[in-house]
């Protein structure tokens, strides 16, 4: 019998009973829990890796928040053989900020195992492989997605890290290069075989990037063809669709990325809305300035006063999406040089 015990339901709405919304992992003692190898998860919910968003004061507020994983932006292997200053400085990690996948990107076998074995002892609970960022720098230096056309590759990367560690290693995949080399049943089964802890599969090809909608059934292909833990990533915005997802696909569990930004409170929602059926008020206004100056002062902690003031000004566009007069706010925000003054529009603006 398979360790992931998979419950697909075919039916709708919200009359199914909590049971029917329950997809766990059993462990040894029979209990309902979500395991990544020897590493047990407190949620299924796991906040996604982004490049200039999940650095660690935002991971800190999305653990705080409910997340049962956190996962770094995305780490260059090469950098860290080169010991290059700032590549450690991204890999810092706090203790606040629960259970951690510290995420490497780079092509070269034998090079992720030694990055892999040269690091185990940092604090970080879950080794990742990026193959699916999109982004043309990395897939043009036969990175990220680009491994995707190689299941070969892709195998022999995992083997040398699963086996140059005892940590759990997992990797992050995509449907494919392109909507003619759907393949990820293929690739993930390489890496399961090579030694993979889990899988999370992105519903999307390289060449969809973030567009149309992400493919679930194709994602129930892969939970279906593989024993270790799947998890499910694309089109979670909150609590139902997060469920659905579950549901629809038998996935362990669930990536959240870009519903994340300016959102830690997702979190907290879909935990909600998965244990007690219920969906929670949206945050108020005083709430939602409160979280931006405590992400602007944890940033100016760790990143400095000129950084955390450059970085904030995006955030603060995530946060208040949708808010009236949110485009009146960005503008003044982009003119302040420090966070005290950002803190004075933040006040003036949510009270």
């Amino acid at each position: 019998m398979s360790q992931l015990e998979r419950k697909r339901h075919g039916q709708e709405g919200e009359a199914e009973s909590k049971d029917n919304m329950e997809l766990t992992i059993q462990n040894e003692n029979g209990k309902n829990a979500l395991k990544i190898g020897n590493v047990v998860l407190p949620n299924p919910f796991v906040l996604a890796p982004m490049a200039g968003v999940t650095d660690a004061p935002f991971r800190a507020l999305c653990a705080e928040k409910g997340a049962g994983m956190v996962c770094t932006e995305m780490i260059s292997a090469k950098a860290i053989s080169y010991r290059n200053k700032a590549t450690f400085e991204m890999m810092r990690i706090f203790p606040n900020e629960g259970i951690v996948s510290l995420q490497l990107f780079g092509s070269e076998p034998e090079l992720m195992g030694e990055v892999a074995a040269s690091i185990e002892d940092m604090n970080f609970d879950v080794l990742d492989v990026n193959m699916g960022c999109p982004v043309p720098k990395v897939v043009n230096n036969g990175e990220g997605s680009a491994l995707m056309k190689d299941p070969a590759l892709a195998g022999r990367i995992m083997k040398c890290m699963s086996s140059a560690v005892s940590k759990p290693v997992t990797a992050k995949i995509r449907l494919g290069f392109d909507a003619d080399h759907r393949n990820a049943v293929e690739v993930a089964k390489r890496l399961e075989d090579n030694g993979a802890a889990a899988v999370v599969v992105h519903g999307r090809t390289r060449e969809q990037f973030y567009s149309g909608e992400a493919d679930w059934e194709a994602i129930a292909e892969v939970v279906d063809a593989l024993e270790i833990p799947v998890f499910g990533n694309g089109d979670v915005t909150d609590g139902p669709s997060a469920n659905r997802l579950m549901q629809e696909t038998g996935c362990a569990g669930v990536y959240i990325g870009r519903a994340a930004r300016g959102n830690p409170w997702i979190f907290e929602r879909v935990n909600t809305f998965f244990t007690a059926g219920e969906i929670m008020e949206i945050p108020d206004r005083r709430e939602v300035a409160d979280m931006i100056m405590r992400h602007a002062a944890s940033l100016r902690e760790f990143k400095g006063e000129y950084t955390a003031v450059r970085e904030m000004r995006q955030h603060v566009a995530w946060y208040s999406a949708g808010y009236p007069h949110s485009t009146a706010l960005r503008r003044r925000i982009n003119e302040v040089d420090s966070l005290e003054a950002m803190f004075e529009i933040i006040e003036s603006t949510f009270k």
